[in-house]
């Protein structure tokens, strides 16, 4: 009888749930609609002014006032002014993806680049992001810390990879001595933020994974395995300054593995090394410099400043891009 009742009771749920669910993207589809043609309508009549600018303000003001009184909330001068930049970033109605909430939107709105704002509308979608992980990314320059910035029928590592990367999450502390057991640790702890910041198309596979050969025993500190690029992604953490010997021991433990676990239609395996410090010399002339498959990023155990964020990426970057025209000139 009890059994019985609760697979009642999971089946009124399920029912209510996914009512629940429709109800919240018919509404949600509702406002958006209403507030783009707000915005457009507004635009439209700002457009008559002989002073846009001023005349614009006065109307909104007095458009305001009436609106709030009629409808309540919602109606504000600066929600208006949102609505207004709604319809002038997406002038075309069916670029206004239902997926993604107002809340969303109005984050959007703040950013001054399409591409920047096409890469985290198709990533809040594909990654089913919160409103509050969109502010997280956002104020976190994940956009910045992507490798390279490709068209998504054309994805590669270096679409997805960024450096630096960014575990404030973790909840670890990056004045004091830390092991690389205890933030192989906080990052099982904190699988599903770790997932969100390192990158779209990543799943848990294995922590410490173990490969013996006929004469030693070697163990992967974590293992994934990203189903948009269809292959398997070993990450090795470092804490101090990265050597030879790490990118010796990355190196190999990928060809390992892709002779240990790689299934015969699975693509070459990567490797990561994630290191607290990064010898930029060693990377360059390393065989890190040569492999397609090899990457050493960068991690910080907090989230800096916005100014000293965007110096770090900068850095980064144009060392990344000269490496690029290195190779393109090599090959």
């Amino acid at each position: 009888m009890e059994i019985s009742e609760d697979i009642l009771f999971q089946s009124v749920k399920q029912i209510i749930i996914q009512a629940r669910e429709k109800v919240f993207r018919v509404a949600n589809s509702a406002l958006l609609l209403t507030y783009w043609q707000i915005g457009q309508l507004i635009v439209e009549d700002e457009q008559q002014g002989k002073e846009r600018a001023e005349y614009g303000k006065f109307v909104l003001k007095n458009l305001s006032k009436r609106l709030s009184l009629e409808f309540g909330k919602g109606f504000d001068y600066t929600n208006l002014s949102n609505m207004r930049k709604f319809y002038q970033t997406f002038p075309i109605v069916d670029a206004v993806r239902q997926q993604l909430s107002w809340t969303h939107y109005r984050m959007l709105l703040n950013i001054d680049s399409s591409h920047k704002i096409n890469y985290y509308i198709d990533e809040s979608i594909q990654n089913n992001w919160s409103s509050r992980d969109l502010k997280r990314q956002i104020n976190s320059l994940a956009y910045e810390r992507v490798l390279e910035h490709k068209k998504y029928s054309n994805e590669n590592i270096q679409s997805i990879l960024k450096d630096p990367y960014i575990f404030e999450f973790l909840g670890l502390k990056a004045d004091e001595k830390i092991s690389e057991k205890e933030i192989e640790t906080a990052i099982i702890d904190h699988l599903q933020k770790f997932l969100l910041e390192f990158g779209k198309g990543f799943a848990f596979v294995a922590r410490q994974l173990h490969i013996s050969t006929d004469t030693s025993d070697f163990y992967i500190d974590l293992v994934f395995y990203n189903y948009i690029l269809k292959c398997f992604v070993i990450i090795d953490l470092k804490t101090g300054e990265l050597s030879h010997q790490d990118i010796g021991q990355i190196d190999m433990y990928v060809r390992m593995f892709d002779d240990f676990k790689k299934s015969e239609n699975g693509n070459p395996t990567i490797g990561i090394l994630l290191c607290s410090e990064k010898d930029e010399t060693i990377v360059k002339y390393s065989v890190l410099n040569d492999k397609n498959n090899l990457f050493a990023s960068k991690y910080l155990l907090y989230l800096p400043k916005e100014e000293e964020l965007k110096q770090i990426i900068d850095q980064d970057r144009i060392r990344f891009e000269l490496d690029q025209e290195d190779k393109k000139s090599q090959s």
